[in-house]
């Protein structure tokens, strides 16, 4: 392994794209604890009158989330969305069979709305409509239900609820993970393709206006990815403007620097949809381009989930039951902060993005039933990205030291992006893969106007595997960096062994 400094010039005549702030979106879907115990918690010490927990509302809030993607997920393909209005003690009880769970409907749309309003203006609903085990009729009729103002069945109905105004969700998804054999009316690429056209058609005759996601591939392995997409599309190109990604990631017969090295396998997935969406478009003669949705993606351990639904018993049916409660270690908030610089670095064609998910579920934010909240690692660089990386994301280029790797081959150890505010301060986001050597950082600023450091900010550790508890709720939290400079235009700094860096310039 080479011991030479990493390099990379910024100059603001070369830029990637402007950030969408819907990028720093997240993802509520009712599994597991997500809901219940998560966010919403009637009777806890700090719930609100409507059952929210605002110690889990002020974490939201200092996250940064801005689009909330709900109920799901699979979840969605087996949803009735009638279920989950009206009368807390009218709405039924039903089985969930994606994740062999009891659903109370406690908790539903006019709720979950109620949730947005509470984290603030910033809080953008992304709903998901069945397209398992429903259809066009049923995405009309939640449609209505949820935007029209009055006038009609459905719209008068969310009134007589006790919610007068509209909720006003422009952005919809048309099914989820359409292409698993493990969906709930999973479906083939032309059958899939046709009915989310006809019901983007039909959204559409609604109000135009509305911003419609199809489904892609539910990971690049998939073996159908790509063709999925074509023909998903052949079918939609012209009625939607998104279309999905979801990927996860774990690291895999104890290769950790493989695991450090995953942006790469998410850079090519974002690169490959592109180029299939493009060439759809071209065959179509479209000028329109299709813009990407990666609305599910992290650090998780599926393998755990793996085991504990090969072991759980058919005939139980749990109500809000602990699953996919991952703690997240400095070596996965690594990680998850270089996933985090993917979608940035691909700002010109991601315009929505939702780590999955907020509460409890493979999630930035841990509760305790009846007992406190807490921070996991993951929530350090998701917060500081969305406080800091809006604006124009600046051209990256680097010439860094690179290592061997299992899975990708020869990687750099320096994964970086840069982005760069209205108001011209910079920030820069860096990632050191290396687990044992420091990294030494040049960066050459060129009509950028910046002439100091104003902060760097290291989430790192001696103990890669040091987490946060209920016991030890801030045993990693980011700690300042010493001897960055930027004199003569050259930035300088040194990155510790397996660190997520944020250098911010002004």
């Amino acid at each position: 392994m080479s011991k030479s400094t990493a390099r990379f010039t910024l100059d603001p005549a070369f830029t990637v794209g402007e950030v969408d702030p819907r990028i720093f979106g997240s993802f509520v879907e009712h599994l597991g604890r997500c809901v219940y115990t998560g966010v919403f918690e009637p009777g806890h010490p700090a719930a609100d009158a409507a059952g929210l927990r605002t110690d889990v509302l002020d974490l939201v809030r200092e996250l940064g989330v801005t689009a909330v993607r709900y109920p799901g997920g699979n979840f969605v393909s087996g949803y009735r969305w009638e279920d989950s209005v009206g009368p807390v003690e009218d709405r039924p009880r039903r089985l969930d069979l994606a994740w062999h769970s009891t659903e109370t409907n406690r908790f539903g749309l006019a709720e979950f709305i109620a949730f947005l309003r509470a984290i603030g203006p910033q809080a953008e609903p992304m709903m998901a409509v069945n397209l398992g085990t429903r259809g066009v009729a049923e995405a009309l009729e939640l449609q209505e239900y949820a935007n029209h103002p009055s006038g009609s069945a459905l719209a008068d109905l969310r009134a007589a609820h006790g919610d007068k105004e509209p909720y006003g969700i422009r952005m919809w998804c048309l099914g989820n993970e359409m292409d698993g054999p493990w969906q709930t009316g999973h479906k083939t690429a032309r059958e899939y393709g046709r009915l989310a056209a006809e019901t983007a058609r039909a959204m559409r005759q609604l109000d135009p206006g509305v911003e419609l996601v199809a489904c892609g591939s539910s990971s690049q392995s998939m073996p159908t990815f790509a063709s999925w997409e074509a023909t998903v599309l052949e079918e939609t190109y012209d009625l939607v403007d998104l279309i999905s990604l979801h990927a996860y990631y774990e690291p895999r017969d104890g290769d950790l620097d493989s695991f450090l090295a995953s942006a790469v396998d998410m850079e090519s997935f974002i690169d490959n949809v592109v180029a299939t969406c493009d060439h759809v478009g071209a065959r179509l003669k479209s000028k329109k381009k299709i813009k990407l949705s990666f609305d599910e993606w992290n650090v998780w351990y599926t393998s755990r989930w793996e085991a504990h639904a090969e072991a759980h018993d058919p005939a139980d049916w749990p109500q809000a039951p602990r699953l996919l409660e991952d703690d997240y270690s400095v070596l996965d908030a690594v990680v998850f902060g270089s996933l985090l610089i993917a979608l940035l670095r691909h700002a010109d064609r991601v315009a929505v993005a939702c780590l999955a998910q907020l509460v409890n579920v493979i999630a930035p934010i841990m509760t305790e039933p009846g007992g406190p909240a807490w921070r996991q690692t993951t929530f350090f660089p998701f917060a500081q990205a969305s406080r800091h990386g809006r604006g124009q994301v600046l051209d990256v280029r680097v010439d860094s030291p690179t290592h061997d790797t299992r899975r990708f081959g020869e990687t750099d150890l320096l994964h970086a992006t840069a982005v760069r505010a209205d108001d011209g301060t910079v920030t820069v986001f860096a990632v050191n893969r290396s687990r044992t050597a420091p990294l030494p950082l040049e960066v050459a600023l060129t009509g950028l106007g910046t002439t100091a450091v104003v902060e760097h900010s290291v989430l790192a550790d001696a103990d890669p595997d040091a987490r946060n508890t209920l016991r030890e709720p801030d045993r990693v939290v980011p700690h300042p960096a010493e001897g960055t400079s930027l004199t003569d235009g050259v930035l300088r700094a040194v990155l510790e062994p397996l660190s997520w860096n944020v250098i911010r310039l002004a």
